[in-house]
């Protein structure tokens, strides 16, 4: 008897609109008039929009590893049984990421209107020469993402089993030695695949940073259509080096995903606990 496939006509129907849809908006953009095709080439790789690609990579990374480690640190604190520590740390965590990074972006670049002047004995600084655009930038960046960063390794810490600790606090180790020694490497393949995805958002963020005039990738496209009027044409240059820039980090952060599923896939878990019970098993090791 002869089986016939069945016809999901209703998934026929919905990509054929679905496609139907996307075909008229590619017509509608293409075939407009008002847009200069030939001058996003031209200013795909002009000298100020590499620059800005340069900035908005270093910002990217400088913010990440800043960030990446004052999470490290404030997730250790919230973990701690110091009542201060923990409560700092709640805090700096409540506070930066329930205000807006925009809000957090304006506040360093105008902190010279309470805090004009640091001082450090006798040596004085202008706070404007101290915190320029960039660095204001910097700043609100690292330190919004410090406080994502602090719930993403605590989440990674929280996952590795709660023995652990007590085993090794058993064998004498300090809780600080313990937490850099056994826990933070198991949770790190917990910890790393948000972290992938917080580096891929990072890098857009950037974006938010041409409001002070960092010379970012944004800025410079800005900077650029104010002298030509080109708006749609430079904003599709730098949606292009945003959509290259983040697919790059995606396919890296999916070949360091795999790297880690292969291990854990080739290695079983092997925890304090299986260790020290190996140790003390004088059968382990022993093929029959």
């Amino acid at each position: 008897m002869e089986t016939v496939p069945l016809r999901h006509w209703g998934r026929m129907i919905g990509a054929a609109a679905v496609l139907g849809l996307q075909g008229f908006l590619v017509y509608i953009i293409s075939a407009s008039q008002s847009i200069s095709w030939n001058a996003i080439p031209e200013y795909l790789f002009n000298p100020a929009i590499l620059r800005g690609v340069l900035v908005t990579i270093e910002l990217t990374i400088l913010a990440m590893v800043i960030g990446t480690t004052i999470g490290v640190l404030l997730a250790v604190m919230r973990m701690s049984a110091n009542p201060v520590l923990s409560t700092v740390s709640t805090a700096y965590v409540w506070f930066f990421r329930g205000t807006p990074l925009m809000v957090q972006i304006f506040f360093w670049f105008n902190i010279a209107l309470f805090i004009p002047v640091v001082r450090i004995g006798d040596f004085s600084i202008s706070t404007n020469l101290l915190i320029s655009a960039y660095s204001a930038g910097l700043l609100a960046l690292a330190l919004h993402e410090a406080a994502n960063m602090a719930e993403i390794v605590r989440g990674g810490i929280l996952s590795v089993d709660g023995g652990q600790m007590e085993a090794s606090q058993a064998l004498g180790m300090m809780r600080s030695q313990a937490m850099r020694r056994i826990i933070l490497p198991q949770a790190i393949k917990v910890i790393l695949p948000p972290t992938g995805n917080q580096a891929i958002g990072m890098l857009k963020a950037t974006a938010m940073v041409s409001v002070i005039g960092t010379h970012d990738l944004l800025t410079q496209a800005q900077n650029t259509y104010a002298r030509n009027f080109l708006v749609i044409e430079l904003l599709i240059v730098a949606s292009i080096w945003y959509l290259a820039l983040t697919t790059v980090a995606s396919i890296g952060q999916h070949y360091l995903e795999k790297h880690f599923q292969r291990d854990l896939q080739r290695q079983p878990t092997q925890t304090l606990m299986n260790r020290i019970g190996r140790s003390f098993n004088p059968f382990a090791g022993v093929r029959a």
